[in-house]
């Protein structure tokens, strides 16, 4: 699928896809449950008490202080049944929200690289965030309410059959026209709910991606535009959402008015039975409050109706998530690569489309050995299909035919992440996450110690102005590397990759963000690190392509010349050219 969100509406029965979130949680789940059997009880009971105290509370000074008493402790037990109700159900609320966003977030980082292709991650954001926060108020609130109104309506009516069966059934009339303006009004508010909330995950999306992208915003003095944009987004969200909320308000004003207008009528016909000596004031009294109970509670269900359209369409959101398998996975019986691994790869006529581009080969019939320990440089035009042998190797993708082998096994038959400690690999862009420097440097090596992960930084010459930062290596460095220069970043991201230690090095334009002064200091350290094992090296700079053993020419996802630099350059040919605009000053 192209586009996370649906096109069909999300009924509420989706919602039955967080009862196993629930469930883990039984204690929280009982507990609440005997809270709300509590309250309801409580609630129920008022109107008795009520009842009492105007029968016979007035009789007499003991009749009076039984009456107030029963009354007062009826509160009581409301109050407190009701705050371990409250306790219990927001508890169980945030813990199930937790659950759902981590098991959302576990999966998605599971997810292949066609999936984030073909997906926006403000979009995935959103419902990570904005969807769970809309079902945190179904478990933690609408849910409850939802319960406790039934129970309270389901209670009210019995009771008012047994205070007073003729004006019971009268009132029941106007429960039917409740319910109707309800059910009609649904599956529009269903719609409405939905585009509601693609509008603000659009707003989300927006945001994401320019904050991600401020220097770039700033340095065309765009903020303007952007604002503009901004702002724009954020106008359709709330005209979507004032369209929802009126017909949303207009739903709970017609029912609420159609059921307090029989309850009207109602109370007009019992106040004839108590002039004409047929009920007692109190009798009339406890019918009026059950009515009122019930009539209230009928009007909480198509609230909480509402509330449950709007959160069915965020787990319908969700549930597409969960339900994304992963192309790329690891096979049921995984082979383990022999220890040491020695390093030795071989693509055997692969070819692959990416599922964006299905009519542009990025790779087509390409065949390369590379023995272990060998260093291989691959150059060529952009789009030539260098950067996607660094993503077959590292299994984000699979070939449509062909195969790739570590060590003579076919990198399907291993287990992805077992692949993937086995390489090292410093993209063109590192990514530097708003962590410690050392956290940065760690990420390589979770385990390593304190010392490693010195010696590494030392080894890539990242030391000296590590070192320099107020905290030293446990600066924070801000969002995306912000306090760190472009070649620092770079050399940042070098020594994650001396601390992997891995057999397999793929070095992406290393050096390209260093000034000439860093490359020599970062290439010597880059010439420690490749030895003795196997590299690919992407490189346009002469530094890097001379110490090569080979060098792999690529154009149009196919190799069209191999040798060394002197042997290239002899031929002629794309090598020449290249070397002529790019290595040659």
């Amino acid at each position: 699928m192209s586009d996370p969100r649906p096109t069909s509406k999300a009924p509420v029965g989706s919602l039955r896809a967080l009862w196993p979130f629930v469930r883990a949680h039984r204690g929280l789940f009982i507990a609440w449950l005997v809270a709300l059997a509590c309250s309801s009880t409580a609630t129920l009971s008022l109107p008795v008490a009520f009842r009492q105290m105007i029968d016979q509370g007035f009789s007499s000074s003991a009749n009076i202080d039984r009456a107030f008493v029963f009354l007062f402790v009826v509160a009581l037990a409301l109050a407190l049944a009701t705050a371990a109700r409250f306790y219990f159900v927001t508890l169980l609320g945030e813990k199930v929200v937790a659950d759902l966003r981590d098991k959302l977030y576990t999966h998605l980082l599971g997810l292949d690289a066609a999936f984030f292709d073909r997906n926006r991650s403000g979009e995935l954001v959103s419902r990570l965030t904005a969807d769970a926060e809309l079902l945190r108020s179904v478990v933690g609130s609408s849910m409850s309410v939802a319960l406790r109104s039934l129970v309270t309506v389901v209670g009210a009516i019995a009771m008012m059959f047994v205070t007073s069966p003729h004006l019971a059934g009268y009132s029941l009339v106007g429960i039917p026209l409740a319910v109707l303006p309800i059910v009609l009004g649904a599956r529009r508010l269903q719609k409405m709910s939905r585009a509601s909330q693609d509008r603000v995950a659009d707003a989300n999306m927006l945001a994401t991606e320019t904050l991600g992208a401020v220097r770039t915003v700033q340095a065309h003095a765009r903020e303007p535009f952007e604002r503009g944009r901004f702002a724009s987004a954020l106008a359709l969200a709330v005209a979507t959402a004032r369209k929802r909320i009126g017909a949303q308000a207009m739903v709970t004003a017609v029912a609420i008015v159609l059921i307090f207008g029989a309850i009207t009528l109602v109370l007009w016909s019992g106040a004839q039975d108590v002039v004409g000596g047929r009920m007692s004031a109190g009798a009339l009294g406890q019918f009026v409050l059950y009515a009122l109970i019930g009539g209230g509670s009928v009007g909480s269900l198509a609230e909480v109706w509402n509330e449950l359209q709007r959160a069915a369409g965020g787990m319908g959101r969700i549930s597409e998530l969960l339900q994304q398998d992963p192309q790329v996975v690891a096979p049921a019986n995984p082979v383990a690569l022999p220890q040491p691994v020695r390093g030795e790869l071989r693509f055997d006529d692969v070819t692959f489309h990416y599922p964006m581009r299905p009519d542009l080969p990025a790779l087509e019939h390409f065949t390369l050995a590379v023995r272990p320990g060998e260093t291989v440089a691959l150059v060529g035009p952009s789009g030539a299909g260098k950067s996607t042998v660094f993503t077959l190797l590292l299994r984000f993708h699979d070939p449509d035919a062909g195969g790739i082998k570590l060590d003579g096994i076919d990198i399907r038959q291993l287990d992805p992440a077992r692949l993937r400690d086995a390489i090292a690999l410093v993209p063109q862009a590192p990514t530097i996450f708003a962590a410690s420097a050392a956290d940065n440097i760690r990420y390589g090596r979770l385990d390593a110690t304190d010392a490693e992960l010195r010696t590494a930084a030392e080894n890539a010459e990242a030391d000296a102005f590590l070192d320099a930062l107020p905290e030293g290596f446990d600066s924070e460095l801000g969002e995306r590397g912000a306090r760190l220069s472009g070649g620092q970043q770079q050399r940042v991201a070098i020594a994650r990759a001396v601390l992997k230690d891995a057999p397999v090095l793929l070095l992406d334009e290393a050096t390209s963000a260093l000034d000439a002064q860093s490359e020599r200091a970062v290439q010597h350290a880059l010439e420690k690190l490749m030895a003795g094992r196997t590299t690919l090296v992407i490189a346009h700079r002469l530094a890097t392509i001379l110490q090569a053993d080979r060098i792999v020419v690529m154009d149009g996802g196919r190799i069209v010349a191999e040798g060394s630099h002197e042997a290239l350059m002899a031929q002629g040919g794309l090598y020449s050219e290249l070397a002529k605009l790019q290595f040659i000053d």
